[in-house]
C-alpha cells in the first residue's frame, strides 16, 4: 500500500489520506483496516464486532457506499453539523476533499470499502476522480487474493490451532501422511457436565462450557501448549518436543499450565459462590510418548490429530483423576522427565492397559 500510494503522489494525484477497509471472516473482528497517510507508515486499525451498531459507523461514508454500491464524495469546507462525525475529524486534520469508493471483488460478502482525501484547496479534480476510480479497480484483484489468503489462514488457525493450520496451509492435507513426534500430551474434562446439561439451560451451559475453555486455552497459550482439539466439554492439547533434550523444559510448561488452570479455576469458583452456583471442578491427564501427528478419515473428509498408545494413557490418566479426586494426574514417564518434583499415588489400572503403571500428581 506504501508502495502503489508514493506511486500516486508521483503521477501528481494530490492525495493526503487514504483507508482501506476489508470484512473479515475471525472470530474476534469484524473488519480490519489499513490507513496511509502522506509521509507516514500504514497503520491496521483492528474493528471488533459491534462496531456497525455505533454512531461511529452508523450514517457514516463507509455505510453509505457499502449500503448503496457507489461512490461518496463530500467537499469538506461545506460540512454542516447534520454530517457525520468522521468527516468533521478529517476536515479538522486538515482534509479538503473526501471520497469513498466500493471496491468489488468476486468473492461473497460485505465490499471492502477504499476512502481517500486531499489537503489540496483546490480539492480532487474530476481527473483526480476518474483516476482513483480506476485505481481501486485495479487494486481489486490483489486485495481479493490478500482477502482469500486471509479467511484461509484464519479458518485453519481457528478450528485446527496455529502449528496445525499451518502445516495444512503448507500441504499436509492427504489421508495417512503424517510424521512421528515425541510429545507431552493434555486431556483435560470437566466434571458432570452431563449433570449440568440435564438441569441447566442451554444457553447457561453454553456459556459456561466457553467461560471454562477460555481458560484452558489461556492456561495451555501461556505455556506453550496447543489445542488440538475440543471433545464436548475435554480438551485434548500437547506440547511438542523436538527431542529428549527439551522434556524437561517441555514437561515443566506442562505443570505451569495446569498450576495455572487450578488458580484460574478456584477465582472462577469463588465468583460463582457468590451467584449461589455450583463449584466447577475438572481432571487433567498428562503424559509423554512417541505419537503419530497426521491424518485420518474418509478421502474427502479428514481430521488432523494425533494417534497412539500415548494417547490412550493420557486419557485414561485424566478418567482416574475421579477415582483419586486429584485435578492433576502424570505418568511415571512423564514424572521421570519432570525436574519438578511430584507425588506418587502408587499404582492403579488403566483401562485398556494390560499393567498397573503408577501415577503421580502435583505436590501440596
Amino acid at each position: 500500500m506504501e508502495q502503489l500510494l508514493a506511486r500516486v503522489l508521483q503521477a501528481g494525484i494530490p492525495l493526503w489520506r487514504a483507508y482501506v477497509g476489508l470484512q473479515l471472516v475471525h472470530p474476534q473482528l469484524l473488519a480490519m483496516g489499513y490507513m496511509w497517510r502522506r509521509g507516514e507508515p500504514v497503520q491496521e486499525v483492528a474493528r471488533a464486532y459491534g462496531i456497525q451498531f455505533t454512531p461511529s459507523y452508523i450514517g457514516s461514508p463507509m455505510q453509505a457506499v457499502r449500503e448503496q454500491g457507489r461512490m461518496v464524495r463530500h467537499r469538506l469546507a461545506d460540512l454542516t453539523e447534520h454530517d457525520h462525525v468522521t468527516l468533521h475529524e478529517v476536515k479538522a486534520d486538515g482534509g479538503v476533499d473526501y471520497v469513498a469508493l466500493p471496491m468489488r471483488i468476486r468473492r461473497d460478502g460485505p465490499m471492502p470499502i477504499v476512502t481517500f482525501a486531499t489537503d489540496s484547496r483546490t480539492g480532487f479534480s474530476d481527473e483526480d476522480i476518474a483516476d482513483l476510480e480506476r485505481l481501486v479497480d485495479l487494486m481489486g484483484a490483489v486485495v481479493e487474493m490478500h482477502v482469500e489468503r486471509n479467511v484461509a489462514e484464519t479458518v485453519a488457525t481457528t478450528y485446527l490451532g496455529r502449528q496445525v493450520g499451518q502445516r495444512v496451509l503448507n500441504g499436509a492435507i492427504r489421508r495417512g501422511e503424517g510424521e512421528e513426534i515425541r510429545a507431552v500430551l493434555w486431556f483435560s474434562d470437566l466434571r458432570d457436565f452431563t449433570g449440568m446439561n440435564e438441569r441447566r439451560p442451554p444457553g447457561e451451559v453454553l456459556e459456561l462450557l466457553n467461560n471454562y475453555l477460555q481458560l484452558v486455552g489461556d492456561a495451555l497459550a501461556a505455556n506453550g501448549g496447543e489445542i488440538l482439539k475440543f471433545i464436548g466439554d475435554g480438551v485434548m492439547a500437547y506440547f511438542p518436543a523436538e527431542d529428549a533434550l527439551f522434556l524437561p523444559i517441555v514437561t515443566g510448561q506442562a505443570i505451569a499450565a495446569a498450576r495455572q488452570l487450578i488458580t484460574d479455576i478456584e477465582a472462577a469458583n469463588e465468583a460463582r459462590a457468590t451467584g449461589g452456583n455450583d463449584p466447577l471442578r475438572f481432571g487433567i491427564g498428562l503424559h509423554i510418548g512417541p505419537v503419530t501427528f497426521g491424518n485420518i478419515g474418509t478421502e474427502d473428509r479428514l481430521d488432523f490429530t494425533v494417534i497412539g498408545s500415548a494417547v490412550n494413557r493420557a486419557s485414561r490418566l485424566e478418567g482416574l483423576t475421579k477415582e483419586l479426586h486429584v485435578p492433576v494426574l502424570a505418568s511415571a514417564e512423564f514424572n521421570e522427565a519432570s525436574t519438578v518434583p511430584m507425588k506418587s499415588l502408587g499404582k492403579h489400572v488403566l483401562r485398556g492397559v494390560p499393567e498397573p503403571v503408577e501415577v503421580f500428581t502435583l505436590p501440596e
